[in-house]
């Protein structure tokens, strides 16, 4: 009786062992992100507003894991929330990134809610990323979607990667009859594998616009070099549409990481430009006769900062970033009030 018991819990031990090891996950996680921000006109900051104030720089509590269901076939997941109760914004709980999606030699398929590939093409080229200068301050095309359908193909001689997202129609809210992204990647986006990354994406009706990027980012010794080009233009408002160029660069100084940008965009679907000129508000309306008479923009961002790591889950950083910029209404040319930020924040992964 006793050797049939010790061999029941051994064969038990033995099956969740098995069970286990075909499962990877699931991993609990999150981030905790929080800065101290001093903005002249509040344009770039997470909540708006101006003078001293704190940023909850996109905290977020998640789960995700895989499980392998046959040879070849892995059930994938994630469900993410963002969390905010340090800050009086008003929503402790906001929706991000939750999918469920299969791997298999073929590729990836995923459905739900995800950065769409056009943003994801980025890679790590955005060096002050999830921060208010972020580059969404200065382009269109960063959107989290939802209600959609992704793929991402193997990696292509340990190289290429092709992406898609597609967005459902009968669950988006506007009218465009097609919203979807497309990309392609070169390398390792994270600079490990390959010290180079390029990236080509196209997306159309995704936030009513059409707009194609080119990218790359290359490392050297102890320097990561970085040039984006977009073009943008609204579905909507034909006029509201231009050029994008960013250049960066980062150096690793004894594990300080020293971090500077230059952008400037002729479109104004930027955070900055959207918030400064008011066009913002003109493009959420159904019909705007003010948003036809804008022309000639031109908005041009400086940013520099500093990162260093203390722990392993543990980062702590700063910068300042500068924001001007012009345009015309009804031909008459008007100056954006320039925006001053400076940030000083740390933030805790886990």
């Amino acid at each position: 009786m006793k050797k049939s018991f010790i061999s029941a819990s051994i064969a038990s031990v033995l099956a969740m062992a098995s069970a286990s090891a075909m499962a990877a996950g699931p991993d609990f996680y999150g981030r905790l992100d929080l800065a101290v921000t001093n903005s002249d006109q509040g344009y770039t900051t997470q909540n708006g507003k101006d003078g001293t104030i704190f940023e909850n720089n996109f905290s977020h509590l998640g789960v995700k894991g895989s499980e392998k269901i046959a040879e070849g076939f892995d059930v994938i997941y994630q469900m993410e929330f963002g969390v905010d109760n340090t800050t009086t914004s008003g929503k402790t709980f906001t929706a991000r990134n939750t999918f469920l999606g299969l791997k298999t030699n073929f590729g990836t398929a995923l459905v739900g809610r995800n950065d769409h590939v056009f943003k994801q093409s980025e890679g790590g080229f955005d060096l002050f990323g999830n921060t208010n200068a972020d580059i969404d301050r200065l382009i269109i095309g960063q959107e989290r979607v939802a209600d959609g359908v992704w793929y991402y193909s193997p990696k292509i001689a340990d190289l290429v990667t092709l992406n898609a997202t597609y967005l459902l129609k009968d669950n988006q809210k506007d009218t465009q009859d097609q919203q979807y992204a497309l990309s392609a990647t070169l390398g390792d986006s994270k600079l490990k594998a390959h010290n180079f990354y390029v990236a080509a994406a196209y997306m159309d009706g995704i936030a009513d616009v059409q707009a194609y990027r080119v990218l790359g980012q290359v490392k050297l010794a102890d320097f990561k070099i970085g040039g984006l080009f977009q073009n943008s233009e609204n579905n909507t408002y034909s006029n509201i549409e231009g050029n994008s160029y960013i250049v960066n660069l980062a150096y690793n100084l004894n594990g300080v990481n020293l971090k500077a940008e230059y952008g400037m965009d002729e479109s104004g679907l930027g955070k900055y430009f959207q918030n400064a000129s008011g066009l913002g508000d003109e493009l959420a309306k159904a019909n705007s006769t003010v948003a036809t008479q804008f022309s000639d923009i031109n908005v041009e961002n400086i940013t520099v900062g500093a990162d260093y790591r203390i722990a392993k889950s543990t980062l702590l950083y700063g910068h300042y970033s500068m924001y001007k910029g012009d345009y015309k209404l009804a031909g008459a040319k008007l100056d954006l009030k320039d925006d001053n930020v400076f940030t000083v924040g740390v933030r805790f992964d886990f």
